[in-house]
């Protein structure tokens, strides 16, 4: 029995005896075969009949043999045209079901036998963050270690475009927050063009009665303010017109902090035999008149004089609240200004460090690196407490400005990244710069340690001081130091009334110069660390 196979897979097996039969399989498959017999009634003996007989058997066998053919040739191609249109598996229907928003998840696409697939998509996410996020700040120079910007950068990654710039007083930036509104134009350079600006304790009431700032919006529900102490968060709630307000908003961060100190230069006291400075009560020390500079700030002299008779830095009523009334605090004043040779926040240090003065009163962040400098040098916090000072964060009320596209990192508000800084300058590792002494201040969350000791860095001569650290009041004297609080309308009136009656004495142009600043009301102007 003749066999023909074909190149599309189809076999045919046709019998050439009488009757014919044609079988019809495909090879490729399971053995499925089809069969046609054919026969033929007519009698064998006539050869013309028979002739013709054997003609239309191989007409009809080649005709089953075309037929066959195509069938063979439809079942080669069906295979791979099937193949094409299988049925949705029901993963792929519940992957077409789910929300856009999961798209981009590796847990929502299914790469299975598509290694490509996913090979793709894992080059396009590590390629998501290919935009920056720009963060700028504007700070007091000096006020932010510089190994929190490296950290910064190294825990943000490429994402991330920081752009501090820095101040070298808490002044300069105050008046770069004021300017736009006086001027009606804000540059990108500008301070009030920033994300976030340092703004000191002293001026944030007014930066917020001036409307120059805006409040940080959910702060309450941040963990770094959960850990907060009670007495920042009490401090921290402002009122629009900058004052203290318990159910007021959140303004402003902060990221260190320190305290007024006395340095005095243990050499000349020990030549001339003067008991060392424990408080305030020693700069009224007749043997020390001409011998003290002092930071210009109307705030920390008076508020100095009112610790000294008892009273506090942030009395209300001082006719009620100090033994003597207004007419004792004058009388003070009066002898302080006998005493003190030179006021001036920016040259006091200097004229300690030449020798002229023996004395110097200033805030820490001043005073603790000149001294470090120096030997036989003692620094003290006063034992009756001293007022404390704090550089926070805040956000410029750009708003009101227009062009918010030239602003900071935002479009539509703060740069996202601006949570992401404060959370990090909070965190406990922040507080390391401070605690070596590589940076002059303390941190928020720095809890109040149980001993203090001197250190000696570098080979440095070691600074003597009862402060913790080098940088935080003892337990026992921190418990009695005061933030300064916006002065009440009682207060302002006592103050007018003290500059009134005050009166040129000895050192009369340090005193001119003094009673303008005081005049003016002005805030500290802590210039930048040297």
């Amino acid at each position: 029995m003749p066999v023909l196979f074909l190149s599309l897979g189809t076999g045919i097996i046709y019998s050439s005896s009488s009757p014919i039969c044609v079988k019809i399989f495909n090879s490729t498959r399971s053995t499925r075969q089809s069969s046609i017999t054919l026969s033929s009634s007519t009698p064998s003996g006539n050869n013309r009949d028979s002739q013709t007989q054997k003609l239309i058997q191989q007409l009809c066998v080649s005709s089953i043999i075309a037929v066959g053919l195509g069938l063979g040739s439809l079942r080669s191609f069906s295979s791979p045209a099937l193949a094409c249109n299988s049925p949705v598996s029901p993963s792929s229907i519940s992957y077409l079901q789910q929300d856009t928003d999961e798209v981009g998840s590796p847990e929502s696409l299914d790469y299975t036998g598509n290694s490509n697939m996913k090979e793709e998509f894992e080059r396009w996410k590590s390629k998501s963050y290919a935009l920056t996020v720009p963060l700028r700040l504007v700070a007091l120079q000096g006020s932010v270690p510089p190994i929190w910007i490296r950290e910064f950068l190294r825990s943000q990654g490429k994402r991330v475009r920081f752009s501090p710039g820095f101040r070298r007083s808490l002044a300069d930036i105050y008046q770069e927050l004021f300017n736009p509104f006086v001027k009606g134009k804000l540059t990108p350079k500008s301070a009030a063009a920033a994300d976030l600006v340092t703004v000191g304790d002293s001026w944030l009431n007014f930066a917020i009665a001036e409307d120059l700032l805006v409040p940080i919006e959910g702060a309450e529900d941040e963990d770094w303010f959960h850990e907060l102490s009670h007495n920042w968060k009490i401090y921290l709630r402002r009122s629009a017109d900058g004052n203290l307000d318990p159910q007021g908003k959140v303004w402003a961060v902060p990221y260190r902090w320190g305290s007024m100190v006395i340095a005095y230069n243990k050499k000349e006291f020990q030549k001339h035999k003067l008991a060392p400075i424990k408080d305030w009560s020693d700069l009224w020390r007749h043997e020390l008149r001409g011998k003290i500079a002092m930071v210009d700030s109307p705030r920390e002299v008076i508020g100095a004089t009112l610790k000294y008779m008892g009273a506090s830095y942030n009395s209300t009523n001082i006719k009620s609240q100090v033994v003597g009334g207004r007419h004792a605090l004058l009388q003070q004043l009066k002898l302080l200004f006998q005493q003190v040779r030179l006021f001036n926040s920016q040259h006091y240090l200097k004229a300690f460090k030449a020798g002229d003065v023996w004395v110097a009163v200033g805030w820490s962040c001043d005073v603790i690196p000149v001294a470090k400098t120096m030997s036989n040098i003692s620094v003290v916090v006063p034992h009756s407490g001293a007022s404390l000072w704090a550089d926070f964060w805040a956000i410029p009320n750009s708003s009101k400005h227009g062009a918010t596209d030239k602003i900071g990192g935002r479009i539509r508000g703060p740069s996202p990244v601006v949570r992401q800084w404060i959370e990090f300058c909070l965190q406990s590792e922040r507080a390391i710069p401070f605690n070596k002494e590589t940076s002059v201040g303390a941190s928020p969350n720095a809890i109040t340690p149980k001993e203090h000791k001197s250190i000696e860095i570098n080979g440095r001569p070691k600074l003597e001081t009862n402060m913790i650290h080098n940088i935080i009041p003892p337990p026992e004297i921190l418990s009695k130091c005061e933030f300064l609080e916006p002065l009440s309308q009682q207060t302002l009136f006592d103050y007018q009334w003290l500059i009134s009656n005050l009166h040129e004495t000895r050192n009369g142009s340090a005193i001119s110069d003094w009673l303008k600043s005081l005049s003016s009301m002005a805030p500290r102007t802590r210039p930048a660390a040297a």
